[in-house]
């Protein structure tokens, strides 16, 4: 079926359609139509995946719930007049192969790199502007610590060897059966690969895995401001302090990207998140796939250990031998599918899966830009604005999260996407992302989050205006996302952006659980194809990719 796009939805041609709705032709058959490989949910690896089954010939179709494909990387009205990313919101984990393989740069996207990578805001007015790379950071760091300033090429250069090893594995599929001969190979050839890297290397890599970022900070810096720099990383998407063990990966994870053939750098897609995956269901109309919105998924239908297709909550059925599910492994197998039908151990280990990343995700209309301290408009504008002075600051947001359900003091991310693109607001006005830890899903006492949302909307733009006096004032409207409306908007559950924690337990092949870490599942046919897949969270498209190459080997 053809295709054409309404805004920033997508319908089939035809006769006239509520926009994003799709309608029955004149001539559709009562019958359900039978497909190769069923896809649930439209998000960014759901159409990566589609477009790769269908580029090796197979008949693919895509069920959205939402009005609009992207899942979670959606670019929509939020105020008269003003757009911006509703979710993810910014870019650099986007895997190169993904980008050139779907031909996205040929269906429009267009990706801007930040002049500078972060901000750090200080109490007293001052600054720390950095990166990417050592030319840009190195001068400003030397203001606070030039023994900091000097250590900066090392540590650089640690992460890079780390980077480098694993960034080898993000397109492969985790070893998980080793009576499987490709296994066997390819943990062999993991395990050579890290054996030949140097001791030192191999003792750097394994204190990432097992140690806190704020212990590797301490260690490597004195400089309070530095360390909270880079500790930003470790507790994004990330319910724990900067000192909880294993952190420290987390910081990695988010060291993979690139923009534009540079390593390290993050960028901003013209016209949103949503650019992203317009793109690609672009990519997957030229290769034919059927996608559906406002399809939801009632049920993964199975008979004897194996998929057989899928049940809609309009009651239409669609038969298939392979589905892949771009939702989280807890959705799927607690909500999706009759847990009859699974092994008793793997549903007690689906009930122990650690989902909830505590963020409270803002946008806001702005009459003007936010000034800090003395600044002027100028490049730190242009980069993520942090809000987390000190290690001791996001570790204390974490503790009262933990107590009383909302950090008094939020660690707070703010990007300006309009200062680099105007088509996000109208001319002389402003939009802002605002990225805010911690914030529980599960609410002390009983409260519920469409209760608490307002006043912890309020506190965020408090914590914002003792950094920029004009904020408050400056703002026009705003859109508010709770854990929970994260959950009930985008079915992330317990708002977990990475539809699961990034700890040891729950990486590589054991995620989403050993011995399923290869996007198989424990009925045949059923893939996993999302988030809650290897190599975990963030737009990347590596999961999509990966499954469908399993799918393909059948």
């Amino acid at each position: 079926m053809a295709y054409r796009r309404t805004g920033w939805q997508t319908a089939p041609t035809g006769p006239p359609v509520v926009p994003g709705r799709q309608v029955p032709m004149p001539t559709q058959s009562p019958v359900a139509p039978r497909y190769d490989a069923l896809i649930i949910g439209a998000g960014h690896n759901g159409l990566t995946c589609a477009c790769y089954l269908a580029k090796a010939g197979l008949k693919v179709a895509v069920f959205e719930r939402r009005h609009v494909v992207g899942g979670a990387a959606v670019t929509e009205e939020f105020h008269p007049g003003f757009r911006n990313s509703t979710a993810s919101y910014t870019v650099s984990l986007l895997n190169p192969k993904v980008i050139r393989d779907l031909r996205l740069a040929e269906h429009g996207l267009k990706i801007l790199e930040r002049p500078f990578q972060n901000f750090l805001v200080l109490p007293d007015g001052d600054g720390l502007l950095a990166g990417p790379g050592l030319a840009r950071t190195v001068p400003a760091v030397e203001r606070f610590s030039r023994k900091d300033a000097a250590r900066l090429p090392d540590y650089f250069a640690m992460l890079d060897r780390a980077v480098e090893l694993l960034r080898g594995t993000l397109l492969k599929t985790p070893p998980t059966d080793l009576h499987r001969l490709r296994d066997i190979f390819s943990a062999i050839s993991f395990g050579r690969d890290f054996r030949a890297l140097p001791l030192t290397t191999q003792r750097e890599i394994h204190a990432i895995f097992t140690r806190s970022a704020g212990e590797m900070l301490d260690n490597w810096f004195e400089s309070e401001p530095i360390k909270a720099l880079y500790g930003f990383d470790a507790v994004v998407g990330n319910y724990a302090s900067p000192y909880t063990p294993g952190s420290a990966y987390v910081l990695l994870h988010h060291a993979f990207g690139e923009v534009n053939g540079k390593t390290g750098v993050w960028g901003h897609a013209v016209g949103g998140m949503g650019a992203i995956t317009q793109a690609m269901a672009r990519e997957a109309e030229r290769l034919g796939v059927h996608i559906e919105l406002e399809a939801p998924v009632q049920r993964v239908l199975t008979e004897s250990g194996r998929v057989t297709g899928l049940e809609l909550a309009d009651g239409r059925v669609f038969d298939a031998m392979r589905v892949a599910a771009n939702v989280g492994p807890k959705l799927l197998f607690l909500k999706m599918v009759d847990r009859d039908a699974l092994p008793p151990d793997f549903v007690a280990h689906m009930e122990g899966w650690r989902c909830g990343s505590a963020v409270f995700r803002m946008n806001v209309a702005l009459s003007e830009l936010p000034r800090f301290g003395d600044r002027p408009e100028g490049d730190h504008l242009t980069s993520g604005i942090i809000i987390g002075p000190s290690l001791e600051y996001m570790d204390r947001a974490y503790a009262d999260a933990r107590l009383t359900g909302i950090s008094r003091e939020p660690v707070i991310e703010m990007l300006i996407p309009s200062v680099l693109d105007d088509s996000l607001a109208p001319a002389g006005a402003h939009v802002a992302s605002l990225f805010c830890q911690h914030f529980d899903y599960d609410l002390p006492d009983g409260r519920s989050w469409h209760e608490a949302r307002d006043a912890a909307a309020d506190l965020i733009i408090d914590t914002v205006t003792r950094y920029a006096p004009n904020f408050r004032d400056s703002v026009l409207g705003r859109l508010a996302l709770s854990p929970l409306d994260l959950e009930e908007r985008f079915g992330l559950t317990g708002g977990d952006i990475f539809h699961g924690a990034l700890g040891l337990d729950q990486l590589w092949a054991a995620r989403p659980a050993l011995g399923y870490g290869d996007y198989r599942t424990p009925l045949q046919g059923l893939f996993l194809c999302g988030s809650g897949a290897h190599p975990g969270g963030g737009v990347t498209g590596a999961p999509g990719h990966n499954a469908a190459r399993e799918m393909l080997r059948g």
